[in-house]
């Protein structure tokens, strides 16, 4: 990926100047000169809305925020003009200023309307960050420094504000009596920061000659080193995913994790401001002597299998298939937005229309007009593909149909990533912005809320989340990562009971799913796992470490990032932007497979061939989960699990198909459900003694009293527990019950107590022994 740099033979402005874009093609700049210029980038024509009075010198500027380019770019109508003498200037499109604000003692160094243009706020020399009315009325000082306040930026929710103090950064809370969080950021002054609202990190830069990344925590991410001169400019691309860095004679173009993909030499003079078009694809900076310099991100690149395509223009793609070098070019009417190669289809947005390009013909793509305008992301899965923008979140197959929107609360597409959506053959997976612990899911055929429309709800801020890929809609799986970096399962469907969520690893940094198959790769701490069989968990609990596959991750060095798991090999982005790609065992795919089509025989036969651990871990759970006890009973024997042999022996054994499966399920810890399977066959007594053979003495009598049978059962039981241990009945219920029953009968009963002795010794528990 690189930077094209135009610049005009002579520029338009003196001295220092600001920009900012009404749409991806329009552009207004304003200077020292007291002229506010329009730039027409399809004409190359530039025009002067109007000249300002003299004693108007320009510091900042900022357009009223608009949505996402609808398809017609509807246009901001007005911006807020920051100056020297102390005011702010609330100025229409056309050049008209409707509303001159004394705001500062001094310049006002800079103005920011917040997300939704609800309100604005500006910083000036004089210290103060003053909040305002969206007409310009004043609401609060929010803060007051000792030094000038170079910069400000709002949080994603607009509820704080980041603003520079020397060399501190502070955020601060909107909300009186908020926690104000304040750290020391650079060595020199801070002259620059940016805070974007998708992935919540934030910018800054300062004459320390240093650009850097934090969280909103502020803790540091990324710390470049020292240039040459200072650096007057930083801005994030509206989807997160880049930003640009300005200095003297210097633009840097980077990645989210703060390495460098070019770096272009412009003569400029200081970039002292930069802004980015509302579609992300291009790059405005105002310099110091003058020139709107203008810069177009090109030679993105998509990898998949064997197909490699990369955007040589701006509207041309050059697709290149590695396995025999043929080369197609791609050629758009509009310049290319978005692009997602996966799944044997590529998928381009334009400006205006969304082209769906098959593998196996790049000759004839589908076409089809989108409903509204710049797409911020696009998703992939086996059998259709998403797109967000503006307007919404929107479900199309591969055939360009229009399948389903779906909608909830409070919902904010332009601050959605592919950390926060997720998307399979049946499911759609959304993180809750508002509440961040919150995951809402969706039918992918109709847009509505999954199962009886509960709402996933995890007990911390979840900050990824990943749906498998394969399988049946009933077995979907979702993972995700919470806020303290622990690793999460649990299933989608939702009906009535909670579903339980399982920790499956802690200190997890980036995950992925395999498109071919369930399984699940992670980079935890300094390991590389691979979850091989992540079901498990809901099976045995005690053999997942035993289907695991890890591996030293440490040569990735710090903050590396997992960017696809196709087939059997995963790629990784290092932190200095370089890709490494590890392959695993393919086996695994091949046993999922087998299991997945009922092939028990050649599942068995590929494990014995493989003579791995691992292999034979995945298939014992795998022959759990789908009640194959035949195999299951293989599988442990390979891995050594004799206890669990004799009891799967003892299942085979048990004479009626509800006690099989009571027991296949208590088996997998599922105790209520076995429970339940019991009950619902008219197996009162299996039922009661689980729960003794459990020592769940309260739920055992209670069963035993509802369907009132066995409870001298209950109570001999209770008795012969406690004598034991040598200890006195204290429950109340067994003591009134215990008056109303004699259980000296049930211990001379030798027929009854053989019969049920043999069916005690198939449990879970060692049942308990007994004399006469």
């Amino acid at each position: 990926m690189r930077l094209k740099i135009s610049l005009l033979k002579e520029p338009k402005h003196i001295l220092l100047i600001c920009v900012g874009w009404t749409t991806a093609e329009e552009l207004y700049s304003c200077s020292d000169d007291h002229q506010i210029v329009k730039w027409n980038l399809l004409t190359g024509e530039t025009s002067q809305i109007v000249k300002l009075p003299d004693d108007i010198y320009p510091i900042d500027l900022h357009w009223f925020p608009k949505s996402l380019g609808i398809k017609k770019q509807t246009q901001a109508e007005s911006f807020v003009l920051t100056s020297s003498d102390g005011k702010f200037h609330l100025i229409s499109k056309l050049g008209r200023v409707e509303k001159s604000v004394e705001a500062h003692c001094g310049a006002v160094l800079a103005g920011r309307w917040n997300y939704e243009g609800t309100a604005l706020v500006t910083v000036g020399e004089d210290g103060q960050i003053k909040i305002w009315s969206k007409t310009g009325m004043l609401r609060s000082t929010l803060a007051q420094q000792g030094t000038p306040v170079y910069s400000v930026a709002w949080g994603p929710d607009s509820e704080k504000v980041l603003y520079t103090a020397g060399k501190q950064l502070i955020i601060k809370p909107l909300q009186p009596n908020a926690k104000v969080l304040q750290w020391k950021a650079h060595d020199g002054i801070i002259l620059k920061v940016d805070w974007n609202s998708v992935n919540d990190l934030i910018l800054s830069a300062g004459e320390d000659c240093k650009y850097k990344v934090w969280d909103s925590y502020g803790r540091p991410l990324y710390n470049s080193l020292p240039h040459e001169h200072p650096i007057t400019s930083v801005a994030w691309a509206p989807d997160g995913e880049l930003f640009a860095v300005g200095s003297f004679h210097t633009l840097r173009l980077c990645d989210k994790t703060g390495w460098s993909y070019a770096l272009e030499k412009p003569n400029t003079g200081s970039i002292f401001n930069i802004a980015w078009s509302i579609d992300g694809t291009q790059i405005a900076g105002a310099c110091g002597n003058g020139h709107v310099v203008f810069a177009h991100v090109v030679e993105q690149r998509w990898e998949w299998k064997n197909f490699q395509v990369t955007l040589t223009k701006r509207r041309t793609m050059q697709v290149r298939n590695v396995l025999n070098d043929a080369v197609d070019l791609l050629e758009f009417r509009d310049r290319v937005i978005k692009a997602s190669l996966n799944y044997a289809h590529l998928v381009v947005s334009t400006s205006l229309q969304c082209y769906v390009f098959s593998t196996k013909n790049w000759n004839t793509p589908l076409i089809f007009d989108l409903k509204e305008g710049t797409v911020s992301l696009i998703l992939q899965a086996e059998r259709h593909f998403l797109l967000v923008d503006g307007g919404g979140i929107y479900l199309y197959s591969y055939e360009g149909r229009f399948i389903s929107s779906p909608k909830f609360p409070g919902m904010r597409t332009d601050i959605l990533n592919a950390q926060t959506v997720s998307l399979s053959n049946d499911t759609i997976a959304i993180k809750d912005k508002a509440d961040e612990k919150i995951i809402f899911l969706f039918e992918a055929s109709t847009g509505k809320p999954l199962g009886d429309g509960k709402l996933l709800s995890h007990k911390n801020e979840i900050l990824e989340i990943a749906l498998d890929q394969k399988g049946l809609t009933n077995d979907r799986k979702i993972a995700f990562i919470d806020k303290n970096r622990d690793l999460y399962i649990t299933s989608v469907k939702r009906f009535g009971k909670e579903e339980q969520i399982i920790k499956l690893g802690t200190m997890v940094h980036t995950l992925a799913w395999s498109d071919t198959c369930n399984i699940l790769c992670g980079l935890q701490d300094t390991r590389f796992t691979v979850w091989y069989y992540p079901n498990t968990v809901y099976v045995d609990r005690d053999i997942l470490p035993k289907t695991l596959y890890e591996r030293d991750a440490s040569e990735f060095s710090k903050n590396p990032h997992i960017v696809s798991f196709v087939g059997n090999q995963v790629t990784i982005r290092r932190a200095d932007g370089s890709l490494v790609h590890i392959s695993i065992s393919p086996y695994p795919a091949i046993l999922h497979e087998y299991v997945s089509g009922s092939k028990w025989e050649d599942a068995v036969r590929l494990c014995r061939f493989v003579k791995e651990q691992t292999m034979w871990a995945c298939l014992a759970a795998m022959a759990v989960a789908n009640r194959d006890m035949t195999t299951a009973e293989i599988a442990y024997a390979a891995i050594g699990e004799i206890d669990k042999v004799q009891y799967i022996n003892s299942i085979k054994d048990l004479p009626s198909k509800e006690s099989k499966m009571a027991h296949i399920l208590m088996f997998s810890g599922n105790i209520q459900e076995a429970e339940m399977v019991l009950l619902q066959a008219g197996l009162v007594y299996q039922a009661i003694q689980i729960n003794i053979n459990l020592y769940n003495w309260e739920r055992a009598l209670e069963l035993a009293v509802k369907y009132k049978t066995h409870v001298d059962t209950v109570l001999a039981y209770r008795q012969k527990f406690l004598e034991t241990f040598g200890k006195q009945e204290t429950n109340k219920r067994y003591l009134q019950y215990a008056e109303g029953v004699s259980i000296i009968q049930y211990f001379y009963d030798i027929e009854t107590w053989e019969k049920e002795r043999k069916y005690l010794q198939f449990l879970l528990k060692p049942t308990l022994s007994f004399t006469r």
